[in-house]
């Protein structure tokens, strides 16, 4: 019987049967060193090709200089170094936004995939199980690019055959410890590629002051802070439903008031209301004044509050029936937007069970049937568990702040987001470095998205309510 090690040498098979010493030597066909030569070679050309196709720059400011010093001497050299650094330097100082995406970034990427991605690629896909190791040979994902942004690399890989995404995100953990990136995450580009995103450094590392008010009313989006890219933070309020879950401490307050702070103008115009419930007592009843008298705080007034919200739901669906199917906002019919702070004092911890299955049914009934009239909900929880609050899935945009637990960033965002690198649960539990910090999952898009939301001071919402006073 003939046995084989993945690696062995083929000329070293031999019959290990025990009746017949017979002995097994393939024949080795020795290539001539010529035929060698010539295919690395080919392999070098080719090379050389890719490389100028794939970094046009780079390789332009390498091989020009060594060029002319070659043909006309190193004052030639000298100049084509010096003429394009003199045009070039003070654009840079003065537009430095414009210059670092177009030379900076490029030369940043070229350099890390040579020095970090390139050298480092076969251990990491090998040790971690993304490549394999058979019959001797090494099958390893292909690395196609590497892109820099300000903040973060981008690397695009083509998966080997029969490879699936899942294979990729279980492994974020070993990616970004491998290539020595605090984290890393995992999108699919296409069919057989995936986009994986190192960061070099956060963003968001520094607490962000309120947002101004918008210039003209408007329901949404709402900017309330600024994404990891640096664009900014817009949150969907009209047309949909959001559901904010985080520990305490972790900044649900920045997001619900910057929000509250974008419809200010449009709620001082008539275009939107904004209806508060607040069992705890301690967040929302600093601006009162901004709520009037669409204000609770007792879990009966609550219930009654938000069935009030149904009415008005109710009476909408009933005018718009068979005229209209999206609500635009106008002075009558004004967008509606119920905050519930800590829903789950009034779901789950509500010790009335009848008064809790009121408020559970009205809540259901709002985030089922609310936003296609014009009434949204904008709800904050601590503890995201299905059994605290049974209608979780019912929020199409959700936001995950810091949480105590990896579990619960799936139960926040939906199964796999934490094994794409939404790490929720691993978000600073130091207020400067983590207040505000979340991870948003959006209805139309199953990639989670690292933000932070604006800190909203007393003293903003002080300057909020002065306004509703001075309207009064």
């Amino acid at each position: 019987m003939l046995r084989k090690l993945p690696g062995d040498p083929v000329s070293g098979i031999v019959s290990t049967t025990p009746d017949t010493a017979v002995v097994f030597r393939p024949a080795i066909v020795q290539t001539p060193a010529i035929v060698t030569i010539v295919i690395f070679a080919i392999r070098l050309i080719i090379g050389l090709i890719r490389a100028l196709i794939r970094h046009p720059i780079a390789a332009t400011i390498t091989i020009t200089p060594g060029t002319l010093f070659s043909l006309y001497g190193w004052q030639f050299a000298a100049m084509a170094v010096a003429t394009p650094v003199a045009l070039i330097t003070p654009w840079a100082v003065a537009y430095p936004r414009q210059v670092l995406p177009w030379f900076g970034h490029r030369l940043l990427a070229w350099w890390r995939l040579i020095w970090i991605y390139r050298r480092h690629w076969q251990p990491v896909m090998i040790v971690s199980g993304l490549g394999r190791h058979l019959r001797g040979r090494d099958y390893m994902p292909r690395l196609l690019r590497v892109t820099c942004t300000s903040w973060a690399d981008v690397v695009t890989v083509k998966m080997l055959d029969g490879q699936a995404a899942k294979d990729w995100s279980e492994r974020i953990e070993h990616l970004a410890h491998g290539f020595g990136a605090p984290s890393c995450r995992v999108s699919v580009e296409r069919a057989g590629r995936l986009r994986l995103t190192f960061p070099r450094h956060d963003p968001l590392a520094e607490p962000l002051p309120a947002v101004p008010f918008p210039a003209e009313p408007t329901v949404g989006p709402i900017e309330i802070g600024r994404t990891e890219d640096g664009r900014p933070w817009r949150l969907k309020l009209h047309g949909t439903h959001v559901l904010v879950a985080g520990a305490t401490g972790a900044g649900k307050g920045s997001i619900l008031w910057s929000a509250i702070r974008g419809l200010i103008p449009a709620v001082l115009s008539g275009l939107a209301e904004i209806w508060a419930l607040d069992p705890k007592l301690m967040e929302l009843s600093f601006g009162r004044v901004v709520f009037g008298n669409r204000y609770a705080a007792n879990p009966a007034d609550c219930a009654d509050l938000l069935d009030q919200a149904v009415a008005v739901m109710r009476e909408r669906a009933g005018r718009f029936a068979g005229v209209q199917r999206d609500h635009v906002p106008t002075t009558r019919d004004p967008f509606v937007l119920v905050v519930v702070d800590e829903i789950a004092f009034l779901t789950a911890y509500q010790s009335d069970r009848a008064l809790r299955q009121r408020i559970s049914s009205a809540l259901a009934t709002l985030t089922t049937q609310g936003r296609a009239v014009g009434v949204g909900v904008l709800a904050a929880l601590q503890d995201p568990r299905k059994d605290v609050i049974t209608i979780r899935n019912l929020f199409p945009d959700k936001i995950a702040l810091r949480l105590d637990e990896s579990e619960q960033v799936d139960m926040v965002l939906g199964d796999g987001a934490r094994d794409r690198g939404a790490l929720a649960d691993h978000i600073s539990p130091i207020p400067a470095l983590g207040a505000g910090v979340a991870y948003v999952r959006l209805e139309s898009s199953p990639d989670p998205i690292r933000a932070r939301a604006a800190y909203v001071s007393d003293a903003d919402i002080n300057a909020m309510t002065a306004l509703f006073r001075e309207a009064m």
